[in-house]
């Protein structure tokens, strides 16, 4: 996991820096098969060598975030045919849910509402249609979509809770209501070619 998160840091720092001077590229060149050899290269480091490479990379990946502009957060990514907000939003998942991972003494209670309610709208589409949440400490609600008449079902609790449970990690209290199996992760959207995207702008 500490391997997937240090290089998770190097390749948005690649692709920010090229996407601030106007240049698309994806993450990995080589694609996911390039992406899981690195991470398995980097998996038999030492606690040290993991802390060095994930602080080092973070500040990289910082320090290139740095430099943007207001209009420069808009600039098109490849990645997940985004824009370079959503390489921040991206990091800030991968960091928050791997954390829970880690066993570090980090856990969904430690997500806050803005997070939490951004987790939910991202894996708003693992639930199958005709499934409304309620957000219980706050005033959010997400709806599944489907026609009311197929007779929506509604899952309450805690934004932490919700999006704990949406991400497959253990949350502090369950949602309240019937909790239905849960689809895949939503999928990287297939790439939209570069000349399209020159079109388009």
């Amino acid at each position: 996991m500490l391997a997937h998160l240090t290089d998770n840091a190097r390749a948005f720092a690649r692709v920010s820096a090229l996407a601030l001077r106007g240049e698309l590229v994806d993450a990995y060149d080589g694609g996911s098969e390039e992406r899981d050899a690195i991470i398995e290269g980097l998996a038999g480091s030492s606690a040290d060598q993991h802390r060095a490479a994930v602080a080092r990379h973070s500040a990289a990946l910082e320090a290139v975030w740095s430099q943007a502009t207001a209009d420069d957060w808009d600039r098109p990514v490849r990645f997940r045919n985004g824009d370079l907000a959503g390489i921040v939003h991206m990091r800030w998942r991968e960091v928050w849910i791997h954390l829970v991972d880690l066993d570090l003494g980090v856990s969904p209670r430690e997500w806050s509402s803005e997070f939490s309610c951004h987790v939910v709208d991202f894996l708003l589409s693992r639930l199958p249609a005709g499934v409304d949440l309620r957000q219980s400490d706050g005033p959010r609600r997400w709806s599944s979509g489907g026609a009311e008449s197929d007779g929506h079902v509604e899952i309450s609790g805690r934004a932490r809770d919700l999006a704990a449970w949406l991400a497959g990690r253990t949350p502090q209290q369950s949602p309240a209501g019937p909790l239905p199996d849960l689809g895949p992760w939503p999928p990287h959207p297939d790439p939209i070619p570069d000349e399209a995207r020159r079109s388009a702008s």
